[in-house]
């Protein structure tokens, strides 16, 4: 594995961006944190990553939400981005731009925009009557909310009837080409049951044209050739994965950073919003005669018991709230760990609990301070040199190197929590390998010193190359193990060959990276 061969390979990731009406709760913020473990893997398999984010500014909701708080749109959306922003940071989420779409450049590439689809005769006005849905900004027909008893069929929101002039996209027009697309690419909408969801749903019942204007919001961005309308928030937020690297239709020439970057490689966004941007969002690149982006990860929710988490619902964990109590990494571990490629889970405060003190504490924390402690307590510190094999070594070390490879396998497939697995694989062996050649009996008899010391050198290898493979998911923690065990043999490579670790090299002082939990106290605390 020569991380050699993707020098130079560009891979542009991009999150949905966020909606600033609410400070993001646990729910919200997978988008960041699965973005983030795979523009950090992919980094460290020697790709030129563009890891973009941000925030989705305008419209109703936030219009109303700031006259009821007697501020500006501007202000109100001002004060949840800096939530937003501060919360990405905390979440170590490294983004190589956090663009908003209150942005200047933003805001004069989505006018362009808007003018090309309807110089190019794609856009056209009609008057609309409807249900319509506030926080989801759609408005609905009366087949879709036939069933739902007049709440709207993505978020639950009590619909409104509303009336309004508005643009709409010739989206329709796009019917047989879509479908054709999407047939003929079938790794383009991952997990492959999403592309089955939006023909059946969306596309094969009809294609609706789409409204893509608001006559009865101000906060937005205006049309340039009819003030009287603002730019619906398809046009306005979707655009954002091109206005990031600087596009506007307008420009003889697209900027260096667009030319070096576009298309998408990889969008990562939540389930319920796949329809925008498998359907909408590709007709618009079609119109605007762009590349498409190669694949979308529309990934499944996280529940609160057994609904989906919602700000309205009140059912809500915050990030920030989870990081002071137990720290970045654990968070970030739990949501990756937790979280199937292809189906909801639920989040309990007794399930993380469980998985930090099983994962966290006993296999990973109590594996390095055990490793570190003996090398201090039988070599003085020192790496020791391994020169005394025997069988069971071997099959360490095939563990190792086998899951290893699996972990990279199922990381370039995008199916963390099952790559993770395969690290947990590598820590449970390197425990058990401790029980099978007792070091402790070891160094007891001085003619065994030349196998206490293979025995302790493989398990710091293995903490090693561990390490390595738990940078993308925690990186802080990942960090702390290569100081304890003084290494700067990090490399991704070094990884699949066992015996990359310097000998003779000192240790330094162990300390647990994970304190146990008291399972029943702290839960007690958090209700």
């Amino acid at each position: 594995m020569n991380q050699n061969n993707n020098q130079n390979k560009k891979f542009y990731i991009a999150t949905a961006i966020a909606y600033s009406s609410k400070q993001p709760h646990l729910g919200n913020d997978i988008d960041p944190v699965y973005a983030d473990a795979i523009a950090r893997f992919k980094r460290m398999c020697g790709y030129d990553v563009f890891f973009s984010t941000g925030t989705d500014e305008h419209g109703q909701k936030i219009e109303e939400i700031a006259e009821k708080a007697g501020v500006t749109p501007k202000e109100s959306a001002d004060k949840i981005t800096g939530m937003i922003y501060n919360t990405y940071k905390r979440l170590n989420i490294s983004f190589d731009k956090f663009i908003r779409t209150t942005d200047d450049e933003h805001v004069e590439s989505v006018k362009k925009i808007f003018t090309k689809f309807y110089e190019n005769g794609d856009i056209y006005k009609k008057y609309y009557a409807g249900p319509y849905c506030v926080p989801c900004e759609s408005f609905y027909t009366a087949t879709q909310v036939k069933e739902s008893g007049g709440f709207c069929p993505d978020c639950g929101e009590q619909l409104r009837e509303a009336k309004e002039e508005a643009y709409y996209l010739k989206l329709s027009k796009y019917q047989e080409k879509l479908e054709k697309y999407m047939e003929e690419s079938p790794d383009f909408l991952l997990p492959v049951q999403r592309k089955r969801e939006m023909l059946n749903n969306f596309i094969t019942p009809r294609l609706q044209d789409l409204c893509v204007s608001r006559s009865t919001v101000k906060w937005g961005v205006p049309v340039e050739f009819d003030p009287g309308h603002v730019i619906y928030v398809w046009i306005d937020a979707l655009s954002n994965y091109i206005t990031t690297l600087g596009y506007n239709p307008s420009n003889r020439e697209q900027p260096e950073l667009f030319n070096k970057y576009w298309s998408c490689d990889l969008h990562v966004i939540g389930k319920d919003i796949m329809r925008f941007h498998s359907i909408y969002w590709i007709a618009m690149l079609w119109e605007l005669g762009l590349e498409l982006p190669k694949q979308i990860l529309g990934h499944p929710w996280l529940l609160f018991g057994d609904e989906k988490m919602s700000k309205s619902k009140g059912n809500v964990v915050y990030s920030d709230n989870m990081i002071d109590k137990f720290g970045t990494d654990s968070v970030r571990y739990y949501l990756l760990a937790e979280m199937p490629f292809d189906k909801d889970f639920s989040f309990t405060y007794a399930n993380f609990l469980r998985r930090y003190n099983a994962d966290l504490v006993n296999t990973l924390s109590n594996l390095v301070n055990r490793t570190v402690v003996m090398t201090e307590k039988y070599f003085g510190g020192v790496i020791p040199n391994p020169d005394n094999f025997e069988n069971i070594d071997e099959d360490l070390k095939e563990t190792v190197i086998t899951k290893t490879g699996e972990y990279a396998a199922l990381m370039n497939e995008y199916k963390i929590s099952e790559a993770i697995g395969e690290i947990l694989a590598i820590l449970y062996r390197a425990n058990k390998y401790i029980d099978e050649t007792e070091p402790w009996i070891l160094a007891k008899d001085e003619n065994k010193k030349d196998r206490l010391g293979t025995v302790l050198y493989n398990l710091l290898e293995s903490i090693r190359i561990s390490g390595i493979l738990l940078s993308p998911i925690m990186p802080e923690t990942s960090a702390k193990i290569f100081a304890q065990i003084n290494t700067d043999v990090t490399e991704y490579e070094t990884a699949f060959e066992f015996g990359g670790l310097k000998s003779g090299i000192k240790v330094n002082k162990a300390e647990a990276i994970f304190m146990r939990l008291d399972e029943k106290k702290t839960l007690a605390e958090l209700e």
